[in-house]
């Protein structure tokens, strides 16, 4: 009976990982949330008759949150863990838009370490946590949530300066991936990086901040000719899944990949 725990599993990317993994009872699927309350209300009217999701608290930049957490993971399993998927993030309105020259200093400076302490850090202490559960697992697949804007030459080919803080917190996140794959393959646990594509979630909601989308999307096009939009998150997380359940360690010990399993973001 294989065992999930995904993190930021309230809405967008995370709930659809947790509704897809649980469509098959004999995965027990578990969610972690900083709302709690709100996501059992969801599950309870969305999932009602799945008996195999679980839902627990967790915040990912406090430490004692997460031990927490984890402890109620291994009440459910049993002491184990089959594949952790670290979806949560935090992205701010305040970076989202503007390209990096434009952001003020101190609020930049306090915007990047709010990043660092949720994409990065939290992940670290997540990650260390969870190896003894992992460890005790079948599959042992520990998968982080990243993003093309991460990946350097795309973001310099397509010359995009805004969100430069959680693209910079998604690159540190693939080395953290890259580290851990280093200390942890010989006992056959895979870390590795994802990018879900372009998805339809929570994108802009004022005109300037449309406007800017537009403008991306617009260099998506002229970069990768084929990019018809954001993807359905059923589709996105479909893709992320497949690319999930195929990987190894060696193919895709430490690295990071797109939804397609390679290089290619669009």
């Amino acid at each position: 009976m294989p065992s999930y725990l995904i993190t930021g599993a309230s809405r967008g990317i995370g709930y659809e990982l947790l509704r897809q993994l649980s469509a098959d009872p004999n995965n027990t699927v578990i969610g972690l949330v900083r709302n709690k309350p709100a996501t059992d209300a969801r599950v309870s009217t969305e999932l009602s008759e799945r008996k195999n999701i679980f839902v627990i608290h967790g915040d990912m930049t406090d430490v004692q949150s997460l031990k927490t957490a984890v402890q109620e993971t291994s009440k459910i399993t049993g002491g184990s863990l089959d594949v952790l998927i670290a979806n949560a993030v935090y992205l701010s309105d305040f970076s989202q838009y503007e390209g990096i020259g434009n952001l003020e200093i101190e609020p930049l400076g306090e915007d990047m370490r709010r990043n660092f302490e949720a994409n990065v850090i939290g992940n670290i202490n997540l990650f260390s946590l969870s190896i003894p559960l992992i460890r005790k697992g079948n599959i042992k697949k520990v998968v982080a949530i990243s993003s093309g804007m991460s990946d350097e030459n795309l973001v310099a080919k397509m010359r995009i300066s805004s969100a430069a803080p959680y693209a910079i917190s998604k690159a540190a996140l693939n080395m953290v991936v890259t580290k851990f794959h280093a200390q942890y393959a010989d006992e056959g646990i895979l870390f590795m990086a994802v990018c879900p594509g372009v998805v339809n979630t929570d994108f802009a909601t004022t005109p300037e901040q449309q406007a800017k989308i537009g403008t991306m999307f617009q260099k998506f096009v002229k970069y990768a000719p084929h990019f018809k939009g954001p993807a359905h998150v059923q589709d996105a997380v479909k893709d992320v899944l497949q690319v999930v359940d195929k990987a190894t360690i060696e193919a895709n010990g430490g690295i990071f990949v797109s939804h397609y399993g390679n290089k290619e973001f669009l």
